[in-house]
């Protein structure tokens, strides 16, 4: 990539160093412009032609501004298509990504404003750190290095942490205080673990498409990408840009998903870590973690066909805990009756991987999408018999059975949440509608009927859910994982916080940062 002279300005700075942006992001901020100080040694990076301009670019910007600029990391949510509670027990699962995607905003501030400060919207969580207040000098003798593998938590640095999260949300409801400490406690442990006290202050803005408590993983795609902003400030990664070699691309992807995996042990306790994979990696991923204090074996399916689903919300809520906790007390008092059925939901994921990896499996043929939503509805039975569903998913099933339009199961931990149906290739999708209209529930009039009076099925379908409380979501499996905007710039236009905070709900946060039409912008470690 050439070096290109543009006009000082901060909107074209910031263009700039996006347009320019190659191999080593971390050459592009200088020393107290935004980096975090981890206190750890980093290899220099080698400078491509990308890079050179990207440096050229560091010492013309505006000396009124030298901040690094804010940029912006998202991942996606997921939805366990096969394999859940199973994959617990050291069974394998087949997850692959949704559209919809969390997005984190990393503000820097001036060198005098020397705090932290975590703001995540969705969840009303406000809550701001000195760094010079944080435990360093107790922390630094057992922190990890950032290539390290990390499997289990430090109990004494989770102990060293909790005066500093006992004050978050003192006044509101218990419940919502554990979300609120359990997001903090990720983030503040992957600070101090990627971190120094030397660390810049920062704000970091937190907004979610995801369905929160919804087994879509949201927690996840938070955990990613906190891991990725951290290790990005840190000069832990380089890229991701379009000439990054495929070794290198998933080399750096591992070390965002163990981070991100250290994030999750911190919000679930004991998590699988598919959640975390697939947010990273994207696409679709068989997982299987059969020792935890072993990196869990990981097939990424990159070529994974994009199947649209009909992403349905119960609006159930529910507890990943609870139901972990439903089926363990099942396995313990039933011991060979639960391992068979575990086994049996083992079976059906090897028998779709083995069918989606067949050189003759067709995504458009009838026969192929017939084979996979069969599979569905046996590993739904499989986990209704574990006492995981809830009679508002049963519902839902009847509700698309009704309809005819395809294979519904619970995704998750179930209890609630969510579910997905695999729709049936020959089945339309429903009328297009505007925004304002779509949230008002279909009454039959002509204007969506067919040829003889009645609802097309998806129409049909789409107003019982409406008059019944669910929530749906167009969704499409697969696509990219972890990906940057770097820096914060759409169409020419600065993403500041402001804008990034005010955004109205999730259709405006994809909106204001989706960048369709600014291909360019987004970029992501494609191995």
């Amino acid at each position: 990539m050439t070096t290109t002279t543009i006009t000082i300005t901060t909107a074209t700075v910031m263009m700039g160093v996006r347009k320019a942006m190659s191999a080593e992001m971390a050459g592009i901020q200088d020393d107290g412009g935004g980096m975090i100080d981890s206190g750890q040694k980093t290899s220099s990076p080698h400078l491509s032609n990308g890079s050179r301009a990207n440096l050229a670019i560091r010492h013309s910007r505006n000396p009124s501004n030298p901040l690094a600029p804010a940029f912006i990391v998202s991942a996606p949510g997921k939805t366990i298509v096969y394999g859940e509670h199973a994959v617990v027990h050291g069974k394998a699962a087949i997850a692959a990504s949704i559209s919809l995607r969390s997005y984190l905003l990393v503000t820097t501030l001036s060198k005098s404003q020397r705090f932290v400060k975590l703001q995540f919207t969705d969840i009303d969580l406000n809550h701001t750190w000195q760094i010079a207040d944080l435990p360093w000098k107790e922390f630094a003798p057992k922190k990890k290095k950032y290539y390290d593998l990390v499997t289990t938590l430090d109990k004494d640095l989770v102990s060293i942490m909790q005066p500093h999260i006992k004050d978050i949300s003192p006044s509101i409801e218990p419940e919502k205080r554990k979300i609120h400490q359990a997001a903090a406690s990720a983030f503040l442990y992957l600070f101090m673990s990627l971190g120094s006290e030397r660390s810049p202050g920062c704000i970091y803005a937190m907004r979610s498409c995801i369905p929160i408590g919804a087994g879509l993983g949201s927690s996840a795609s938070v955990s990613v990408v906190i891991a990725a902003a951290l290790l990005i400030q840190s000069r832990a990664l380089s890229g991701p840009h379009p000439d990054q070699q495929s070794d290198e691309a998933e080399k750096q992807l591992e070390r965002i998903n163990r981070w991100a995996f250290v994030g999750e042990m911190l919000i679930h306790g004991n998590p699988s870590g598919v959640d975390n994979t697939v947010s990273t990696n994207g696409h679709a991923v068989l997982f299987q973690r059969k020792d935890y204090t072993k990196p869990p074996s990981v097939t990424v399916l990159r070529d994974f066909p994009e199947l649209p689903l009909l992403l349905v919300d119960t609006c159930q809520p529910k507890s990943t805990a609870v139901e972990v906790a439903k089926v363990q007390h099942l396995k313990t008092t039933h011991p060979m009756v639960v391992e068979n059925t575990l086994n049996a939901i083992d079976s059906i994921t090897r028998s779709v991987y083995e069918r989606l990896t067949c050189a003759e499996f067709d995504p458009h043929s009838a026969e192929s999408i017939a084979h996979l939503g069969e599979l569905m509805s046996i590993n739904h039975g499989l986990l209704t018999s574990l006492g995981v569903s809830h009679p508002r998913l049963e519902r839902l099933r009847y509700l698309v059975d009704q309809a005819g339009v395809g294979w519904t199961k619970l995704t998750g931990a179930g209890g609630g949440g969510c579910a997905i149906t695999l729709l049936k290739p020959d089945v339309h999708s429903p009328r297009r509608r505007s925004r304002a209209a779509s949230g008002a529930q279909l009454n039959g009039d002509a204007a969506y009927a067919g040829l003889n009076g009645k609802l097309a099925p998806m129409d049909q379908l789409y107003h019982d859910l409406e008059v019944e409380g669910f929530q749906k979501y167009a969704t499409t499996l697969g696509g990219d994982g972890v990906g940057v905007l770097y820096p914060a710039v759409i169409n020419d236009e600065e993403i500041d916080l402001e804008k990034f905070l005010t955004a109205d709900g999730r259709d405006g946060v994809e909106e204001l940062v989706s960048g369709q039409h600014d291909e360019e912008a987004w970029k992501y470690w494609r191995p």
